[in-house]
């Protein structure tokens, strides 16, 4: 029986800056299962992106794609889909606008093309791209990621009341249906594993984040994170670099 649930961010939170994992990380998830605490990791990545930390941290279960894709124990628990002409209607407004656009789901992604931007973004995430402008055509999509640095109130004016845009990255925007955030797949997690009621944590860093930290009853923060972040924290750890996982963990007492 579970005593609590922790919730990880990853990039700049849960991984170090070159998106590794360090030993005493690994060792501070291992503790915290051994004391019947659920680590799940809740990450604006996709599953096939961050296999290698499920494997390496022994963690089957997590709030993906901001939200969009929620796994437990290995199985899939919910799912949202973008509707193909939703995604044709963003696909043409990407267009218009000079952007570039990838689609994903929890086994993979294409992208609409390929730029600087695109090749620097996937070369620090350690994924090899390609380009197949009609792969939404053939696959579930349930997130996408449009590259610009500075159109965040233009998609999100454009796409009020269809689509839910937020910078997580300076090169482009995390894109999911209206609605959906950590928060509510973390809501779908607990409802359905039936976990209500257990102390739920959380530890985040960035502005994707800011639901989650708002809605457990402990929100810690990376020495790194975000002003806006910080503000909502019960707890403000060391950095990713220095030791912050175990730190936090160790502070509230469940490692």
């Amino acid at each position: 029986m579970y005593q609590a649930v922790v919730f990880f961010d990853l990039d700049g939170t849960l991984l170090q800056d070159d998106k590794s994992l360090a030993d005493d990380t690994i060792k501070a998830i291992a503790r915290l299962r051994a004391n019947n605490v659920l680590p799940v990791v809740a990450t604006g990545r996709n599953i096939f992106e961050v296999q290698y930390v499920l494997d390496q941290t022994g963690i089957d279960s997590i709030v993906s794609a901001n939200g969009s894709y929620v796994q437990y124990e290995g199985r899939k628990l919910h799912v949202e889909t973008i509707p193909v002409p939703l995604i044709e209607q963003f696909n043409a407004f990407v267009r218009e606008q000079g952007d570039l656009v990838g689609w994903y789901n929890n086994t993979g992604f294409a992208l609409s093309g390929a730029n600087a931007a695109t090749r620097e973004n996937y070369q620090l995430l350690h994924l090899d791209a390609h380009v197949d402008p009609t792969w939404y055509q053939h696959h579930q999509v349930n997130f996408m990621f449009v590259f610009n640095f500075d159109k965040e109130r233009l998609y999100q004016q454009h796409f009020a009341g269809q689509l839910s845009l937020v910078r997580n990255n300076p090169r482009g925007l995390d894109t999911m249906l209206t609605g959906v955030s950590k928060q509510t797949g973390i809501n779908h997690f607990l409802d359905e594993t039936g976990l209500q009621g257990l102390p739920t944590y959380a530890f985040g860093d960035q502005l994707n984040d800011l639901e989650m930290l708002s809605m457990v009853d402990h929100p810690v923060v990376m020495g790194n994170g975000n002003d806006q972040d910080k503000a909502l924290a019960e707890y403000v750890t060391s950095t990713n670099m220095n030791h912050g996982i175990s730190q936090g963990l160790s502070h509230f007492g469940l490692i």
